[in-house]
């Protein structure tokens, strides 16, 4: 058929080229001028509103813009919360903190920043020991002419040896109030007659803390390979994470540190506390009493989430690269929040590379944990062991409840004192520094 034959075809091309027309003009024409600020809110129609414009051209109506707006759509999308990509990591107050820093906007998220603000906590008393082809980060206090013998301290899982920070402290200035005294005594007869009272104060004060030293315990405190601020070796490549070597580690650097036997073992924790029991157990001629903080013990302790987790292949690669894990899993077995400054210092090394996540993964996909905690409450029964020991436990423990520390002593009444600290939680040491060392001044 003919176009020019086609009575209406004339029409719709006509009426096409309005409607572009008039869409160019509508798109291209500035905007009206807002209202006057003097203009009440009031006087603003709020409702639906059509804009209509119209132009005739043979009989025909174009609708150029229908358009509706309401105030009320608006405030409800202006109090929608915004989509938060790290939404996950902040739900508690020291992971918030952790992720957003308010007084820096600027330096919200950013993984370098947290770096340089948080890199230098958390060293206190520490140093960097070389054992082997190791290198071990270990704190200690005391001196090494204390009378009273050495204590090692050891950390469990996922954490570092920062939590001892201030019982290993105290605990090397442990002395009784007689040799307090003696000392006092002593130091007053033979201070120089001459000084001023200031400075003859200061002389006592720093002389007394010697003699107090030399009267009370030498401490030791490692971060086991993998963890804390020690050694992260790839696993398969000088290190493999197994219970055999971390045992033959500890040796090692043992005997670097020139630790006397017997001394003093305290140990707490999940995974690598759970070696440092199985570690005394063959051991048992270096060790002179023992100290036993919220750890598995028995065939029916619990094994927090994390560490199935961990098991999980594909997932435990991700869950072992989580920055505030350390820190999470110290809070959900506490009753109290870690503060920020304690925070940084636990998540500092996940910051600073992948290394103590893959030490972590590796140690708890090769640990059999039923098999660890048999031969721990095996080896610790009447039949087995003689030597003193002391289970202080945090009755606030999410994840080991009282009934193990109850179950463990009665496998060896004679030989276990149990010792409950309310308040405390998974971490006594950490929560409740000062009634861990009044326990530990006692058994000691």
């Amino acid at each position: 058929m003919n176009k020019n034959n086609w009575p209406s075809f004339n029409y719709f091309t006509h009426a096409l080229k309005a409607e572009t027309r008039m869409a160019t003009w509508a798109l291209l024409s500035p905007l009206p001028p807002p209202p006057p600020a003097s203009m009440s809110t009031s006087n603003i129609n709020t409702s639906t509103k059509r804009i209509r414009v119209s132009r005739r051209r043979r009989g025909g109506t174009l609708i150029i813009a229908n358009a509706t707006n309401s105030s009320q759509d608006n405030e409800e999308d202006s109090d929608a919360p915004a989509f938060n990509p790290f939404g996950f990591v902040t739900d508690n107050p020291s992971s918030r903190s952790s992720i957003q820093l308010p007084e820096s906007p600027a330096e919200d998220g950013n993984v370098g920043q947290m770096l340089y603000r948080i890199e230098d906590k958390g060293k206190e008393n520490g140093s960097y020991i070389k054992s082997g082809k190791l290198i071990w980060f270990v704190r200690e206090t005391g001196s090494p002419d204390s009378r009273r013998g050495t204590v090692i301290f050891l950390h469990g899982a996922p954490t570092q040896s920062y939590s001892y920070r201030v019982v290993m402290s105290q605990v090397a200035y442990l002395v009784s109030n007689s040799s307090s005294c003696k000392a006092m005594e002593s130091l007053t007869a033979s201070s120089p007659a001459d000084l001023n009272c200031n400075l003859k104060g200061q002389f006592l004060q720093k002389n007394l803390r010697d003699e107090m030293s030399d009267a009370g315990f030498h401490c030791f405190a490692p971060d086991w390979i993998g963890f804390g601020f020690s050694d992260k070796p790839q696993p398969g490549y000088g290190f493999d994470y197994t219970e055999k070597e971390f045992h033959e580690a500890l040796d090692k650097l043992l005997d670097v540190l020139g630790v006397k036997s017997p001394f003093f073992l305290v140990v707490q924790g999940f995974l690598v506390g759970s070696y440092g029991l199985t570690w005394a157990l063959k051991n048992k001629s270096k060790i002179s009493k023992l100290a036993i903080l919220n750890s598995p013990v028995t065939v029916s302790s619990p094994v927090p989430g994390l560490f199935q987790q961990l098991r999980i292949p594909l997932f435990g690669e991700f869950t072992c690269q989580n920055a505030v894990m350390a820190e999470r899993f110290i809070e959900a077995g506490s009753p109290y929040v870690l503060k920020l400054e304690k925070a940084d210092v636990y998540r500092l090394p996940y910051l600073a590379s992948s290394g103590p996540g893959f030490a972590l993964l590796e140690a708890a996909r090769k640990i059999n944990l039923r098999d660890i905690v048999s031969q721990i409450a095996v080896g610790f029964s009447s039949e087995r062991w003689d030597k003193p020991i002391l289970l202080a436990w945090g009755i606030a423990d999410k994840y080991l409840p009282q009934s193990v520390a109850e179950e463990f002593q009665k496998g060896n009444p004679n030989a276990v004192k149990l010792k409950l600290i309310e308040g405390a939680g998974h971490m006594p040491q950490e929560d409740w520094p000062e009634k861990v060392v009044d326990a530990l001044r006692v058994f000691f």
